[in-house]
């Protein structure tokens, strides 16, 4: 039986499956149906993604980081993270390190369990996006971060059923082809702010999401709500602080900071993809 180590671990409430693929055990091109499967929550080892780990001739990794239902995703903040400490504890990195994704070359620092992460300079702003659902008019604003994501702000971010409106913004035709994820904020002051998080290949809310709380805080600041570091108060209740700089109407040096966490580390058996 051919089993496959992995570990399970954390971030600010997302939770990834991670394997080390350096030595090819996966063919990393036909895994839709093994990611599914594994990700599937009661019948597998359950995840929000599965992130692999392959050689790279340039950095001192790639990964290839996959939704939960299958798809490849370009970026993921909080994975970013778990990947970066999952590098050193293997020994694939050293503290200090960078590694491909298909949104670009991240760079992270890992202190322990605190991790800061060097995102993708964001790109394609759009600010004030008339977007009609159900017959009304919501004011949205536009910003990839590593993957697209909308921003809507809100007095009171626990009274939006999240997976309902997220829904209807992540298919809307406005977004399509490629989808969006979407993102309900409510500004607490200039330092603190609360977001939800509706993600596209989850489909659903989920506890937290790194580069939607990097896209929070951005659009928050080119609005003139917020300075940096920006702390982004999670579903799940935990914290990510988010650094950037401006320049005009641009950001860099965009940096998302939290911890990371090991839950577990095991060999899935066949039985856990095989069903």
């Amino acid at each position: 039986m051919t089993k496959i180590p992995f570990f399970k671990m954390t971030g600010c409430g997302n939770d990834f499956i991670i394997i080390d693929n350096r030595r090819k055990i996966l063919d990393a091109d036909r895994l839709g149906a093994f990611v599914q499967k594994v990700c599937a929550h009661k019948l597998s080892a359950g995840a929000d993604g599965l992130v692999l780990i392959e050689p790279s001739d340039k950095v001192n990794f790639k990964w290839r980081f996959f939704n939960s239902d299958g798809s490849l995703a370009e970026m993921c903040g909080n994975a970013a993270r778990c990947v970066a400490r999952f590098a050193v504890l293997k020994g694939i990195a050293p503290p200090k390190m960078a590694f491909e994704t298909l949104a670009g070359i991240i760079e992270a620092e890992v202190a322990g369990r605190q991790i800061k992460v060097l995102m993708v300079p964001p790109t394609g702003l759009e600010m004030n996006i008339d977007v009609p659902i159900d017959g009304q008019s919501h004011q949205m604003h536009f910003i990839n971060t590593g993957v697209p994501h909308v921003v809507q702000f809100v007095d009171q971010a626990a009274s939006v059923p999240v997976k309902e409106w997220g829904r209807k913004v992540r298919f809307h035709s406005q977004f399509q082809p490629a989808g969006t994820n979407a993102n309900i904020v409510q500004v607490v002051d200039r330092k603190y702010i609360k977001c939800r998080t509706y993600e596209r290949g989850v489909e659903d809310e989920t506890l937290a999401c790194g580069t939607g709380a990097v896209a929070s805080a951005l659009i928050a600041a080119r609005k003139g709500f917020v300075d940096s570091p920006v702390e982004v108060q999670t579903s799940g209740g935990e914290v990510l602080k988010i650094h950037f700089q401006s320049k005009g109407e641009e950001f860099d040096r965009v940096f998302l900071e939290g911890d990371a966490r090991v839950v577990y580390e095991g060999e899935l058996w066949e039985e856990a993809y095989e069903y």
